[in-house]
């Protein structure tokens, strides 16, 4: 059952709703249930839609770095506690829903957006869709990514000879169940693909929600080539042609197109995390507070303030590059025109950034999501 709510805004009709296993919340592991919102803003199939995320609290976060990646993680006061050992054949992985099944809309986690929202991606002005590769129709899986990962652009994966797409790492989950794009599921990891995309790695993860029927006789990527014949047949395919309808080339793939297995896929991921890491980490001090400041690699987090209706916020960052930052509160009032405050360091939590002192990671936007 979808929970939603609906609420009156200075941008206009805003309409939340629970973002969540089934819709109605989302299990971090550890017997606790942890939810998350979604606030949709503007009209699906228009540049200006967006899907931002929520904790139960209010509070806006990033999908792409304050979703936890291990679903074993829970968090108090929407601070992620220290995660619970498992081996790594018992990892459970959060994963961010983009695309729903069956769907053609190109949707994807903005990742140079203030708060990373989900948003339909546009190319020269237009909106895009995947075409349907017959005899498919649109993404033949449950489309997304994984929070806090990051495939760097400026490495070489020594097994693929390419660097990374300075994207999140791509999920597809094979489940029985539609999901609805900014849901947030535990799935489970079965094996990888190593797609060559213009020149770079771009891993697709095969994956399976822990809420599928099929879930527990699923735990390889040999499970899935028995009890579901053609399936990874149809994902080879699907990835090799979907871009020829654009008027490009059949992609290629690392492996002559064979899928590895979950061992693989896990280090897979557990080395785009530490790239992750590495990425959030490179920072630049401002009084308490820790500012990602190297915008000369477009690899890196940019600190610009992007300007648009879509943002939910009446925050803005102003930065001067490698010198200083200082914050500005844009403040509205009915009866006298906005005004700027400037506060060079204060607040623990800024909405558009979500900024936090004190040695904890800024959260912006690196490149756009291909």
């Amino acid at each position: 059952m979808r929970v939603l709510f609906r609420s009156s805004t200075r941008l206009g009709c805003v309409l939340l709703r629970a973002a969540g296993s089934g819709g109605s919340g989302f299990s971090t592991g550890g017997g606790r249930m942890m939810q998350y919102r979604i606030e949709e803003r503007g009209r699906a199939h228009s540049p200006e839609y967006r899907i931002y995320f929520k904790t139960a609290s209010g509070k806006y976060i990033s999908p792409f770095h304050d979703i936890p990646l291990f679903s074993s993680e829970h968090q108090e006061n929407d601070v992620p506690a220290k995660k619970q050992k498992r081996s790594d054949s018992e990892l459970l992985f959060n994963m961010v829903v983009e695309v729903p099944r069956w769907s053609n809309a190109k949707m994807e986690i903005s990742t140079k957006e203030p708060l990373n929202p989900i948003k339909q991606d546009v190319k020269k002005g237009k909106l895009r869709y995947v075409a349907n590769v017959f005899p498919h129709k649109g993404y033949i899986w449950n489309y997304g990514a994984l929070p806090q990962t990051w495939e760097d652009p400026n490495h070489t994966d020594k097994d693929t000879g390419c660097c990374g797409d300075n994207d999140p790492v791509d999920v597809c989950e094979i489940g029985s169940q539609v999901c609805s794009a900014g849901q947030v599921i535990q799935v489970k990891v079965l094996g990888v693909l190593a797609l060559i995309d213009e020149g770079e790695t771009d891993w697709k993860i095969i994956a399976i929600n822990t809420s599928d029927p099929d879930a527990p006789k699923l735990n390889s990527i040999e499970d899935v080539r028995v009890s579901r014949p053609g399936q990874l047949e149809a994902t080879v395919d699907w990835f090799r042609k979907y871009k020829i309808p654009d008027g490009k080339p059949e992609n290629k793939f690392a492996f002559n197109g064979q899928f590895k297995d979950k061992d693989f896929a896990i280090e897979v991921i557990k080395s785009t995390h530490n790239y992750w890491k590495a990425l959030i980490y490179k920072q630049t001090k401002c009084g308490e507070i820790m500012w990602l400041l190297n915008t000369e690699n477009p690899c890196h987090f940019l600190l610009k303030w992007i300007n648009g209706t879509s943002c939910p916020s009446d925050y803005i960052i102003k930065i001067s590059v490698g010198v200083s930052a200082e914050i500005q509160t844009r403040r509205h009032s009915r009866k006298r025109p906005a005004f700027f405050q400037t506060q060079p360091t204060v607040w623990s939590s800024v909405l558009v950034l979500h900024l936090r002192i004190r040695n904890t990671p800024v959260h912006s936007g690196a490149e756009e999501h291909s």
